[in-house]
């Protein structure tokens, strides 16, 4: 075990009848935080939350599964947010609990990591749920570039500004219109829920707990051959579940890209289905989902020498 894994600590508490406890280890840069679900011995299945989200966004979902960016620290100075950095910090985790096989379940920005991931270390995950992803995010080549070169402008201008990174401090009710500004799907109930990791307490009102870099331009992109690519690589059993009033109706891949991927994930016997709802659909009707994803998952469980082998909750970061 390397040494950045050597510290796991759990605060346990209850919440919606449901035993979870805090996660936290010790990574170079701090820390990182997530949850756990379950029971020690249950199947462990990983949660990966969505750009500007947290792990808050599986609280409505994971408590109606069966029994089985938020606080976490910064990088540091002059480090950049890149896919490659997100697989690595799963694959931190991972070690830390000591997992041989899991499943994934990634909504939106957390499906693009799970894809990259499960496609490179195929053998340790079994399955693998998209909610409204397609688990692969192809960039065009002529961008490819220009993003990079942004990506590094911006990062530099940001770490020149040292003297005006304040934090701006909002009332409750402020802080969760720019959160619902920022995530036209959230309803009042999901807003609150993601707030209360989103936001810490000062003096005179709340501070975002994330990183503003989060908001920086991508350096490390993949186009649609790379991403087909390495959706060929994946093993698992995999389902996307795709919101009909979600990110796709809004956001439309080019070229063609999104029904080039599919295909391929077709061609790989996936599951592909579209569900009535939006973006944060497993976080506002978590029920219309929840069914789904469990016949999903029972359908191929781990035998037993798995479970005893792994020996640990599921987590969701």
């Amino acid at each position: 075990m390397l040494p950045a894994f050597t510290s796991l600590r759990h605060f346990s508490t209850t919440t919606m009848r449901r035993a979870v406890s805090e996660f936290r280890m010790t990574v170079p840069w701090g820390e990182m935080r997530g949850q756990v679900w379950g029971p020690s011995n249950g199947r462990p299945v990983l949660c990966l939350h969505g750009w500007a989200d947290n792990s808050g966004t599986f609280s409505t979902l994971i408590p109606l599964l069966p029994k089985g960016h938020g606080l976490s620290s910064h990088r540091p100075d002059g480090c950049l947010y890149t896919f490659p950095l997100y697989v690595a910090d799963v694959r931190r985790v991972v070690e830390a609990l000591q997992w041989k096989q899991f499943s994934i379940i990634g909504h939106s920005m957390g499906g693009n990591v799970a894809g990259i991931f499960s496609a490179l270390y195929p053998e340790m995950v079994d399955a693998v749920v998209l909610l409204d992803t397609y688990g692969f995010l192809p960039t065009q080549m002529t961008d490819m570039f220009k993003n990079m070169r942004k990506g590094i402008d911006d990062q530099i201008h940001y770490d020149n500004k040292t003297d005006e990174r304040k934090e701006r401090v909002y009332t409750y009710e402020k802080a969760k219109e720019r959160l619902k500004a920022a995530n036209p799907f959230l309803s009042d109930q999901s807003a609150d829920i993601l707030l209360e990791r989103a936001v810490r307490e000062v003096e005179g009102g709340f501070v975002f707990t994330r990183d503003f870099r989060i908001n920086l331009k991508n350096i490390v992109n993949n186009n649609i051959e790379q991403c087909l690519h390495m959706l060929s690589l994946v093993k698992a059993r995999v389902m996307l579940l795709l919101a009909k009033d979600g990110l796709f109706k809004m956001f439309t891949l080019p070229n063609g890209y999104g029904d080039r991927i599919q295909k391929s994930w077709t061609d790989q016997k996936a599951t592909i289905l579209n569900i009535e709802g939006d973006h944060h659909i497993h976080l506002n009707k978590p029920e219309s989902v929840a069914s789904i994803i469990t016949d999903f998952l029972q359908s191929h469980s781990p035998d037993e020498t798995e479970n005893e082998s792994n020996k640990n909750q599921s987590s969701k970061l």
